[in-house]
């Protein structure tokens, strides 16, 4: 049974390619296109008259946040034609739908039966309307009541030899006020088993941004973009992943800053930008963005980084004074002269080859940047999911360090967070490794001792689940199992638990590889409408930039059985704890007001919080580093050593990472077209170089299988088609998460933690010579 239940983990592999059309690459992003896409998805899914609402609120101060990325919204005026993406129109699509799944769409339905399905057709079901259970060694679910549903978390928890038995994961999109209560109930419960998606993205970042510069966030506001002479964009899609960046991008380039792409492919939306809110956007007259492609091999930042530093340095030399802000580095600075003396001794023809880039191009770049000191540095996962990728972000700070580009208008580092609130959940406590003030805090605010052994972050709860050290998981949000590495090897953990809970909107794989038994608890999405007690209620949400902000939903719910998040989390809490300790969450989940109250007494920068979210735009977080001051061991920003560790590879081995297309936002699939790379109706994709395809024999559509073998295991991912692209060679691309079965569970960068789904060593075996040429649209 469970090597069935195993099986329908992974679609691996369904053994069957749909009919794929090729097309140019695009050479402009946005535009009339990305309107009509809009229009359709939103169509597919609700009414008109619906829809129009939900755009008209979507990002306004009156409204909700996009429950897609976290890019900020402007501080001052929000577009009176919509402050919205296309991909986050698609984000509101799929949750404002009001197409509802009740218990006769699953008594219809088994578990095997759903499992055949790939994630797009699952995710096109609907919203999930009612509590639903999995008895043990059931075949369908059932619905079951939240009082029952309570009953059975609460048998379960409270039947464990020890609360660290039970692991409690959150997703990004989770308000802060949810957040909040979560993590008090878990500690409260008596662990720090609190893993989530930040593990899995930008923690490297955190910790390298901690370490270095004495906080893990990002340093910029919106309005630093405005002002920069250079922006760095690294390891990053703007153009599908952070569509409203290409805005920012695009008024930073009238305004004169030079913007520099560096990423293994080129990406269209830093190539061309049509504004859709402009006459000549809707006509597809682009603008602009990029004014330097760098197309540098899968994980050679740091390497490219350190032959920037070195030139720096260099010219510095023929002209003291002139280069390096040598007061910002005397006052601010610790560690200068040993970092000096380390990459002076790096030879830069070997840095040229281990990064990909000309000594020439790597050159140009830096005649920009040494006289200029309003540096900003963006990245994504591009540059997290790395064994090294700690190390690298800190060597991206010793740059802005030398120029003393930190602390000041238009500079300073800019970690692009993917999910819509994943930075404030981690304001919110939500961290397996909390930090003794917020415990102490917990402590004095709510007359109980916290749990100070640290938890499990996503890999450790895996192996915890697989070796029956943890046996309840509860995911707050989030499709735990598609976003996880390793997927046959989470299956098998998640298979040995006693229960799994999945709190959701929609549909997804992980409702299908379940523990003994399992439950799927419906909730609001941030389009809904929350009335708790008669009365209106609205969450806060954090952006990239530490600005939190209000977002209440104006849709009435396609089901009356849902739960709001914080609603949820009181219920189940009261179930679970009884009358241990008194903690009033009754009042928490009738008034969010009462929420907030809490999180000002316990979390730091939250002073008189009702009354200044409820302000036009909200409010900025404090910011050491945005102020700058670096709060570090120091008290001083670090300079980093951060000694290189290439990559080797085999004549055979290629290297690897997964990206999304322009039809998803993590792992929801909103459609089949990556429509920027004009690929077409298909996803089990892999974008080779030319060379490395005539090493092979292989030709355009070839049908091949994907291999990893780390740790003596052999993982694969079956019936990949061959398409040659622009990238580097020895580096491929294929789309995440179908390919997350080949990343490794024990692969993870150094300090973080992090999965390196950006570095998986495979080879590419011929499946077969199956001739799709006939389905090519060149």
């Amino acid at each position: 049974m469970a090597d069935k239940q195993t099986k329908r983990a992974n679609p691996e592999n369904p053994e069957k390619l749909a009919d794929i059309k090729l097309k140019p690459v695009q050479k402009t992003a946005a535009g009339f296109a990305a309107v009509a896409s809009t229009a359709r998805h939103i169509l597919e899914e609700m009414n008109v008259s619906r829809g129009f609402v939900a755009l008209q609120k979507l990002n306004k101060v009156d409204g909700f946040d996009c429950p897609g990325c976290a890019w900020p919204d402007p501080d001052d005026h929000r577009s009176a034609l919509g402050e919205y993406c296309e991909n986050g129109a698609k984000a509101v699509a799929e949750e404002a739908t009001t197409k509802a799944l009740y218990a006769d769409f699953f008594a219809k339905h088994s578990v095997v039966e759903m499992a055949e399905w790939d994630d797009y057709v699952m995710g096109k079901k609907g919203r999930i309307a009612e509590p639903m259970y999995l008895p043990k060694n059931g075949t369908h679910y059932e619905t079951i009541s939240w009082d029952d549903a309570f009953k059975l978390i609460a048998t379960n928890l409270n039947s464990l030899e020890s609360p660290d038995e039970a692991v409690f994961y959150t997703s990004g999109r989770t308000s802060n006020e949810a957040a909040f209560l979560y993590q008090l109930f878990v500690r409260a419960y008596g662990t720090n088993n609190l893993p989530d998606c930040s593990n899995m993205c930008h923690e490297s970042s955190g910790v390298a941004l901690g370490e270095s510069l004495g906080i893990g966030k990002g340093s910029v506001k919106l309005e630093d973009f405005f002002e920069a002479e250079v922006i760095l964009i690294m390891g990053q899609n703007p153009g599908t992943n952070h569509p409203r960046m290409l805005s920012a991008l695009k008024k930073a380039h009238e305004k004169g800053a030079y913007i520099v792409s560096i990423n293994p492919l080129p990406e269209t939306g830093l190539t061309g930008f049509a504004d859709p809110q402009t006459i000549s956007g809707m006509l597809g007259i682009s603008a602009t963005i990029s004014s330097l492609h760098l197309p540098v091999k899968i994980n050679g930042d740091m390497p490219l980084f350190q032959a920037i530093n070195k030139l720096l340095i260099l010219e510095e030399e023929k002209a003291p004074g002139s280069i390096l802000d040598n007061g910002f580095i005397s006052d601010q600075t610790h560690g200068f002269e040993d970092y000096k003396q380390y990459v002076l001794g790096q030879d830069l023809n070997e840095l040229s080859d281990q990064c990909g880039i000309p000594l020439a191009d790597i050159i140009t770049l830096v005649d920009k940047l040494k006289h200029s000191s309003k540096i900003i540095t963006c990245w994504a996962m591009g540059l997290t999911q790395h064994k090294n990728s700690v190390d690298t972000i800190k060597e991206i700070v010793n740059l802005l360090l030398l120029k003393g580009s930190i602390g000041k208008p238009g500079a300073g580092t800019c970690p692009v967070r993917g999910h819509s609130n994943v930075q404030g959940d981690r304001t919110m406590g939500i961290y397996e490794k909390p930090w003794p003030w917020l415990l102490d805090n917990l402590a004095k605010n709510f007359h109980f001792e916290p749990p100070r052994v640290d938890g499990y972050d996503v890999v450790d709860s895996i192996e915890a689940m697989h070796k029956g050290d943890a046996k309840v998981f509860f995911a707050l949000g989030g499709n735990f199992l598609s976003a996880t590495p390793d997927t046959l090897y989470t299956a098998e953990a998640l298979l040995k638990c006693n229960l799994t809970v999945q709190v959701s909107t929609k549909l997804n794989r992980s409702h299908l590889i379940t523990g003994k038994e399992a439950l799927i608890l419906p909730v609001f999405g941030r389009s809904d409408e929350d009335i708790q007690n008669g009365e209106k209620q609205f969450v806060t949400c954090e952006n990239s930039m530490g600005v939190i902000q209000r977002s209440q939903g104006v849709l009435k719910p396609v089901s009356d059985t849902m739960l709001s998040e914080p609603a949820l989390v009181c219920r189940m809490a009261m179930a679970v704890l009884g009358d241990k300790i008194d903690i009033p969450w009754n009042a928490y989940m009738n008034d969010y007001d009462k929420i907030r109250e809490a999180i000002e007494a316990t979390i730091p920068g939250f002073d008189d919080y009702n009354t200044r979210v409820r302000q036009y735009g909200g409010f900025y977080l404090p910011n050491s580093s945005r102020e700058g001051t670096f709060p570090t061991d120091t008290a001083k920003a670090n300079f980093t050593i951060c000694p290189l560790e290439p990559i080797r590879l085999k004549p055979n081995e290629l290297l690897m990472m997964t990206i999304r297309s322009h039809d998803q936002y993590n792992t929801t699939i909103y459609g089949m077209n990556d429509r920027y790379r004009g690929i077409e109706n298909e996803r089990r994709i892999i974008l080779m170089n030319q060379a490395d395809m005539e090493k092979r024999n292989l030709k355009q559509l070839d049908v091949v299988d994907l291999y990893n073998f780390a740790d003596g295991k052999q993982r694969v991912a079956r019936k990949f088609l061959v398409i040659s692209y622009a990238i580097p060679e020895q580096c491929v691309a294929t789309y995440f998460p179908e390919t997350n079965v080949l990343v490794p569970i024990k692969s993870v960068a150094k300090k973080s933690n992090t999965p390196t789904s950006k570095s998986v060593v495979i080879e590419v075996r011929l499946n077969s010579r199956e001739s799709l040429v006939s389905s090519r649209e060149v």
